[in-house]
Order: C-alpha cells, then sequence, then structure tokens
C-alpha cells in the first residue's frame, strides 16, 4: 500500500494541524492525561513492552537523559531516547542508540493512526509519545529513557510505570501553567513518582527537598538525593558545573539500577558513556562547539537559572571579545536574564521565524534598559554572520537564549 504523505508532508501535518507548545504556547497545554491513556488503549499499551525510566525537572533533563542513554549503550543495552524539543529534525525527539528513528517510520505511525488521531483531536505532544513507545515496541528496546516535557503530573509520558523515577533541578518556568512558587511547581513535577518506584532527586534546597520526601513517603516510595545536605551547603558546590551535577545525578541513578540488580554494568562503561555522551548519544545544541577560530558554541539555555550556569561556564573559556546572538520567546521573563548577561560583550539580537518569538524591537527595548552594546537584525541567520563578520579568530561567539535561535543555526 503506497503511502499517502512523505516525510515532510507528514511532519507537517503533526506541526500545523493540531496545537502544539512549542509553537502556540499555554493554549496547547492540556489539564489530563485522557487522550494519552485513549491513545495508549489504541495502540495496545506499547509501553509495557520495555523497561522505562522517566526523567522530569526544570534545567538538565537532556542532559541527564543523553548521558544515562550513553552509559547504557555502552554497556552494550539497547536504549530508546525520548526528548524534546528537535532542533532540526522531528526524528531527533526519538532515537534509538543514539540514531533517529527511520522517516519511514514516522510516516507509517501517522498513516496507521491518522483517523484515530484526527477524531480525538490528539496534540502534537500527546501522538509524539504515542509514536516513540510503539517504536520501542517495535524495536525491542531493554530500556526507554523518557523525558518529560512540561511538569510532571499532567505530562503526556505520565501514563508509564517506569523501574525509575529522576527530577533533576527546580527552577521557575512555565509559570502560567505550573505555578508560581518553586514549591508548586517541584509539586507538579513530583507527579512523576510512583507508588513503590525509586526516585532519585537533584535538589538541595530543604523546602523542595521536602516536597518530594512527603511525596515519596506517602507513596512508599524510596527515595535518594544525588546531593546530602551538607554536600549543597558546601560553599564549593555552587561553583560545581551543570555537568558536573548531571553526573553525579546520573551516577547515583546507575548505583540504584545496579543494586536492585537491574543492570550489570562496569566503571569502565559508566566513565566512557559519560565522557562521550555527547557524541554516542548525539546530544545537539548544549554547549555545541561548531567552530574554533573564532570558538563558536551554541547552547540552547533559554531561562535565568539555564543562563546563569551558561555565563558561568562561559567565564572559564579564553577569548578576547565575546559576542552574543540572542533571541527569546515570548512567554519568558526575558529582564531577568539579560541581568545576568556579561557588559562588555557584543550582542546581535534577532526574532527566529516562529510565532512564539518576541519581537526583536521589543527586545532590544529590554537590553537597551541595561545600557549593552546592542545591534539589531532581521533574522537569526542575519545576526550570526553579523557576528562572524566582526570577529577574530581569537574571539567567542555564544548563539543562545532560545531553541528556535539555535535551531535555525546548528
Amino acid at each position: 500500500m503506497s503511502k499517502e504523505m512523505t516525510y515532510d508532508q507528514t511532519t507537517e501535518w503533526m506541526f500545523q494541524q493540531l496545537p502544539m507548545y512549542q509553537n502556540i504556547g499555554k493554549s496547547a497545554y492540556k489539564k489530563d492525561l485522557s487522550n494519552s491513556l485513549s491513545l495508549d488503549r489504541h495502540l495496545n499499551r506499547p509501553h509495557q513492552y520495555f523497561k522505562s525510566i522517566h526523567v522530569a525537572g526544570t534545567n538538565g533533563k537532556g542532559t541527564t537523559c543523553h548521558m544515562l542513554s550513553s552509559v547504557l549503550q555502552t554497556a552494550g543495552y539497547k536504549v530508546g531516547l525520548y526528548t524534546s524539543p528537535h532542533l532540526k529534525d522531528f526524528r531527533e525527539r526519538i532515537k534509538i542508540n543514539g540514531e533517529m528513528i527511520s522517516r519511514d517510520e514516522v510516516v507509517d505511525f501517522i498513516d496507521g493512526h491518522k483517523s484515530f488521531l484526527a477524531s480525538h483531536k490528539l496534540s502534537f505532544f500527546e501522538m509524539t509519545v504515542g509514536m516513540a513507545f510503539e517504536v520501542f515496541k517495535k524495536h525491542q528496546v531493554d530500556f526507554a529513557i523518557i523525558e518529560t516535557g512540561l511538569g510532571g503530573r499532567l505530562d503526556s509520558t505520565n501514563i508509564i510505570t517506569p523501574i525509575l523515577s529522576i527530577i533533576t533541578s527546580i527552577d521557575l518556568d512555565h509559570m502560567d501553567l505550573l505555578g508560581n512558587t518553586l514549591e508548586k511547581i517541584a509539586l507538579e513535577k513530583a507527579g512523576i513518582i510512583k507508588p513503590n518506584i525509586p526516585i532519585v532527586i537533584n535538589e538541595r534546597r530543604n523546602k523542595l527537598r521536602r516536597v518530594f520526601e512527603q511525596k515519596a513517603e506517602n507513596l512508599n516510595s524510596p527515595i535518594y538525593f544525588a546531593y546530602s545536605e551538607s554536600e549543597y551547603q558546601d560553599k564549593l558546590f555552587n561553583k560545581k558545573s551543570t555537568e558536573d551535577q548531571n553526573q553525579k545525578l546520573v551516577r547515583h541513578a546507575l548505583t540504584v539500577l545496579e543494586e536492585k540488580q537491574i543492570i550489570s554494568i562496569t566503571k569502565i562503561e559508566i566513565e566512557k558513556g559519560l565522557k562521550d555522551y555527547k557524541s554516542i548519544a548525539r546530544f545537539l545544541g548544549r554547549y555545541q562547539i561548531i567552530s574554533t577560530k573564532p570558538k563558536i558554541i551554541l547552547d540552547i539555555a533559554h531561562n535565568k537559572a539555564g543562563l546563569r550556569k551558561l555565563i558561568q561556564k562561559i567565564s572559564y573559556e579564553n577569548y578576547k571579545q565575546l559576542h552574543i546572538v540572542f533571541g527569546s520567546v515570548k512567554d519568558k521573563d526575558v529582564n531577568k536574564s539579560i541581568e545576568l548577561m556579561p557588559r562588555k560583550s557584543s550582542y546581535y539580537l534577532c526574532a527566529a521565524n516562529s510565532p512564539r518569538s518576541m519581537d526583536v524591537q521589543e527586545l532590544a527595548k529590554r537590553f537597551g534598559k541595561h545600557n549593552l552594546n546592542t545591534s539589531i537584525y532581521k533574522s537569526s541567520t542575519e545576526a550570526f554572520n553579523a557576528a562572524i563578520r566582526n570577529a577574530t579568530e581569537n574571539d567567542l561567539i555564544l548563539v543562545t537564549g532560545s531553541n528556535f535561535i539555535v535551531s535555525e543555526i546548528i
């Protein structure tokens, strides 16, 4: 039987016909799991055919997922990886042992279930989760590492019963959907904690640790913290890079899996998997170096916490002048992010080709309040090319602020 649509037509149908948070924001967010459960029944519950690890949090989810996948791949396991968003190709969201699934698999899934997807008005995210689970079942993966999109409690992925849950750092993001305090956001993330299933947490603040401890206690779920309270209180902790913090979280998760005899893994495999995770698991857009003269770094940091860590990491680089290509989306508190930005840098402001992008004139107005050296460009490509023209081989160019901006440069 011939396919009704090409791959490009299929992904275009997914992007445009159905709501997707990445494009339209808050109106795409649904307040229950009924659609996800309905699709799961329609597909005969594919997630029950493999072991899954569920990862939620504000920052560090993608890195944690790719580190875990890399280590398990290095140990010889077949690993499915579901993450979001993608930067260039939709298939970046669904990988097996670091390789994107085939275009045919995307087309076949939509072709085979299009009438159900359309009649039940499934969102882009809901159908993508169903596709991932179906493909992981077909390929008989040993483990599937599943990253939540927004929140946790009402996230489309939260229909699974994992062997392990992980929560990374918590910060103020998507407050219009998840709550306007850290405690409320933590409680939403805690929604992935399942009865009797171990949970590993990367959180230093006592008030948030108590949120997770209470939820775990109510569900009789063994809880582990990647860092002890004394380690968090150590002044050196805040100087640790996010890479170091995520590595320790992953090591702790692997220890729990080993102790429960779910995996068998050597120290050499762990070290290699962590060292080479970006290449083994094909991790894009996170401190990704695409040139050395001048050095060009792409990073999708997009909120205050993420940008603070990024700027801290950049401060250790050796360069003569810093050029920052920057764009944002409308629903971010960009003012708080701008406060963190280096004063002596040259800024190339732009808007991505997305309805969610903040207008560049508005962005320039926000930057103008901080007396930074800015110039305005019609597109991310123009801004990037201007930065390259102005930079010497000893300079550093950083592209950041939004995954939309990075996706157009990568």
